[in-house]
């Protein structure tokens, strides 16, 4: 019986603020980063799992999961699915750390490290891709991996049994269909707000004849700019390509609204992230107002009790989870839940440093065993730094393939960890 016996934490930065690829109007000159964490144990086995980071501050995250990772050192490999209910609660509710941000921030983040890595370990020893994992658990066990705390007001364990159930006899059609066509992506490729116009549109038509029928654009450097950008990419990717923006919340109520009010005869799609992460009034607010742009937003949501709210209010049309902003994947089924009951898409934000290779696990067990067909659920694509992972992203016609190696898709090739280790890594010499 395989145990974990140590684990291993590494900063790891990648370089693009030199490109400035990701770059919009609140992070202008990211250096794309992962606080990494291995699990080792004393058979082959590892799991993997990260926190995203921006650069600066990646020693703290590392230093946060430091903190947590010892708690799960003993554990049987064996033990571990029937268990990451149990687990996860422990972890979010260590009595010596949550009081540097309950179910928020570094703590929150270093929970979704450790348990992307446990969940790794699961479907590494079940020799499955860990949206199959997933998918192939009971309803019952699904509940059981949900912390109903705080969101029990909205959904309750028994109306999430009742949406499992109901999608659980023609799951095997769903499975059969992913493998066979994938899920829908959209890219943000062309649209980092520091790419020149003449790149942007260049993107913007090699993305459309790739497949992607939905392309996104950083927005909130200046109005004028932003018309202009528009503009061009309408012209670039034709009338049937949805476009949509993304101001990263550099806006406040107010600005927002102003903002896109003044976006005229481009067919925007959605706004997402328009203001603060936190302000879920704010959102509800600008989603009335701005009709029929729709608002999406999830990406920086700290944990399900501000999604809770959001879905209440009525302040999103798109639930844009992320990967590792969250207590890991058992947070993020339960977001996935309470947007079903709902009736509200799970559209997964992604790019940045393995957040594709993640997340893609999430929405396709959202497919298969949860909301089933939905014509408005998209991926997020960004074709960064794929190249560094064991299991990468495949892309065909615009459109995600379903992984079919063991694990949740977050470990990166040795050399590529040695190479970009802050500060010693060879690209940081």
């Amino acid at each position: 019986m395989a145990t974990i016996t140590g684990f291993r934490i590494t900063d790891i930065r990648f370089p693009t603020s030199r490109s400035l690829d990701g770059s919009d109007a609140m992070n202008k000159d990211p250096d794309y980063s992962a606080a990494y964490l291995i699990l080792d144990t004393d058979s082959s086995l590892t799991g993997h799992g990260f926190s995203f980071t921006l650069g600066r501050g990646t020693e703290l995250q590392c230093a946060t999961i430091e903190l947590l990772a010892p708690k799960v050192v003993g554990m049987k490999v064996e033990e571990l699915k029937g268990a990451l209910g149990a687990i996860a609660r422990d972890l979010v509710s260590d009595s010596q750390i949550r009081w540097l941000g309950p179910e928020k921030g570094l703590t929150h983040m270093a929970v979704g490290a450790v348990l992307t890595a446990l969940w790794d370990l699961v479907a590494k020893h079940e020799r499955k891709p860990l949206w199959e994992v997933l998918a192939d658990m009971s309803p019952e066990e699904i509940v059981a991996l949900v912390d109903f705390r705080y969101i029990r007001d909205v959904l309750t364990p028994e109306e999430a049994l009742e949406i499992l159930k109901k999608a659980e006899p023609t799951k095997g059609e769903r499975k059969a269909k992913l493998r066979a066509a994938g899920i829908p992506a959209y890219t943000t490729s062309p649209g980092w707000l520091g790419y020149t116009d003449e790149k942007m549109v260049r993107l913007a038509k090699e993305a459309v004849a790739e497949g992607f029928t939905l392309i996104k654009l950083k927005c909130g450097g200046s109005i004028e700019d932003d018309k202009r950008r528009l503009r061009l990419a309408r012209e670039a990717v034709g009338p049937l390509v949805r476009l949509a923006i993304d101001a990263n919340q550099v806006w406040s109520v107010d600005e927002a609204i102003a903002w896109l009010q003044e976006l005229h005869g481009v067919d925007l799609y959605w706004i997402e992230e328009p203001t603060s992460p936190d302000d879920a009034l704010g959102h509800a607010t600008i989603a009335k107002a701005i009709a029929p742009i729709r608002v999406a937003t999830g990406e920086h949501v700290q944990n399900r009790i501000i999604f809770k709210q959001m879905l209440q209010l009525g302040a999103f049309s798109f639930m844009q989870i992320d990967s590792t902003r969250v207590a890991g994947p058992n947070e993020n089924i339960a977001n996935i839940l309470m947007a079903a009951k709902f009736g509200i898409p799970v559209c997964p934000h992604a790019g940045g440093v393995g957040l594709c290779e993640l997340v893609q696990h999430l929405s396709m067990f959202d497919y298969v065993a949860v909301s089933g067909e939905n014509d408005a659920r998209v991926i997020e694509f960004v074709d960064h730094l794929h190249e560094h992972f064991v299991t990468p992203v495949e892309i065909k016609n615009g459109r995600y393939l379903a992984p079919t190696e063991p694990g949740a898709g977050g470990e990166m090739f040795p050399d590529s960890i040695k190479r970009f280790t802050f500060p010693h890594g060879e690209e940081w010499h």
